[in-house]
């Protein structure tokens, strides 16, 4: 079938490092089938080209195509190559619950643990969960996007290519773009929140929702939020009065993406909330003006991050760092940033990794000490190559 025939191409190109012809491949392939894996080849070859915006749609659609296979190493596989990409774009509270899915579906994902540090460090460095980059937009099951074209004829030159000749078929790339998403009716809007020691997240899950005609108000010690309903004239209201402690109107924000309104409250003291709403009136303490919503951030493709390191070659990219032709070289730094990760851990983490990797013989690595604690590591060699125990 040429669609599979366009795919090994592309799958080999894209080992070879030659990006743009498994583009241009798996481009061919994906007009005939959403293959969940061929989307995570496109993907994986659209983010070394510094495409990341790109490389996330192909991420996201194979996220859904894994779903409908029921394939959980997929879904973690797209789960990762969206971090990626959100990496990229410097969205890293994104990327973060990202690689936490990855997590969920499949732990031993390769490259998920450098990752997970990596993506921490970028999270911290820019400014922890007060941080514009690192605020939580990305849906565990994302929207579709659609690739769209001019009506035009197939290219001629579909039919398999001579493998001499060393390029892939002359195919423009078509562009991705978001398809608009659907107002969400009344009865299927719902919210969630989750919290830290200083602050409480509230999403709204409703697509479609006019910023323009969306109120706000947060208060020292409640919260309205009310929108009009697309297709008739009532409106939607969302209320918690009084909230289960005092906050910082000053310090707490909101905005809203085209999925949902998310708010951040400032705790005014630190501290668990065991509820949203509490039990004691709190006094208002909100101005005439009106609270300001964020601004949109605008994220632009860039070159791939490079990260110091202490090599005497200089910065390294990491995500070459990751790929599959890694030399001895760039095994070295990897080599190097595990003893710089146990050297600055907990004593837990240390004990973490150093059980899962004697245990597995040296095929396994976690940071987690509540799950290595009371777990048993199997070796598990790397695919095509097989364990053997040596006698003296």
């Amino acid at each position: 079938m040429a669609d599979v025939a366009h795919a090994n191409k592309g799958q080999a190109a894209l080992q070879s490092s030659d990006y743009p012809t498994a583009i241009q491949h798996l481009t061919l392939a994906l007009q005939t089938t959403k293959s969940p894996l061929w989307l995570i080849w496109r993907s994986t070859a659209y983010q070394r080209t510094s495409q990341h915006t790109l490389a996330l749609a192909d991420a996201d659609n194979a996220v859904l195509a894994a779903i409908k296979r029921s394939s959980r190493p997929l879904i973690a596989t797209a789960h990762f190559r969206r971090a990626v990409a959100l990496h990229g774009l410097k969205r890293y509270g994104d990327a973060r619950m990202c690689l936490r899915w990855v997590n969920e579906y499949n732990d031993k994902e390769k490259g998920l643990t450098i990752w997970i540090a990596k993506v921490a460090a970028d999270y911290d460095k820019a400014g922890g969960e007060e941080a514009e980059c690192n605020q939580i937009t990305v849906l565990k099951v994302p929207d579709e996007v659609k690739e769209v074209s001019k009506d035009t004829k197939p290219p001629e030159d579909t039919k398999p290519v001579k493998e001499d000749k060393g390029k892939g078929p002359e195919v423009a790339v078509k562009p991705l773009v978001a398809a608009a998403p659907k107002p969400t009716t009344k009865e299927n809007i719902r919210h969630e929140w989750y919290q830290s020691p200083t602050s409480v997240t509230i999403e709204i899950l409703a697509k479609g929702v006019p910023a323009e005609n969306t109120e706000v108000k947060i208060d020292a010690g409640s919260l309205e939020v009310s929108f009009p309903l697309a297709g008739s004239d009532s409106t939607y209201g969302f209320t918690i009065e009084p909230l289960f402690s005092k906050v910082d109107f000053t310090k707490s924000r909101y905005r809203i993406t085209p999925h949902k309104i998310e708010i951040v409250l400032h705790k005014s003291t630190p501290g668990k909330w065991s509820a949203l709403e509490g039990t004691e009136a709190i006094a208002s303490e909100l101005p005439s003006e009106k609270t300001e919503d964020i601004p949109a951030a605008a994220f632009k493709p860039e070159t791939a991050p490079v990260y110091p390191t202490s090599s005497k070659n200089g910065p390294k990219n990491w995500d070459k760092l990751m790929g599959d032709e890694e030399d001895e070289k760039e095994g070295e730094d990897v080599d190097h940033f595990f003893k710089q990760l146990y050297k600055n851990a907990d004593p837990d983490t240390k004990r973490a990794m150093m059980k899962s990797y004697q245990e597995s013989n040296g095929t396994s690595l976690s940071t987690n000490w509540a799950d290595v604690g009371s777990k048993k590591f199997d070796t598990e060699p790397p695919e095509g190559m097989e364990a053997k125990k040596w006698e003296i």
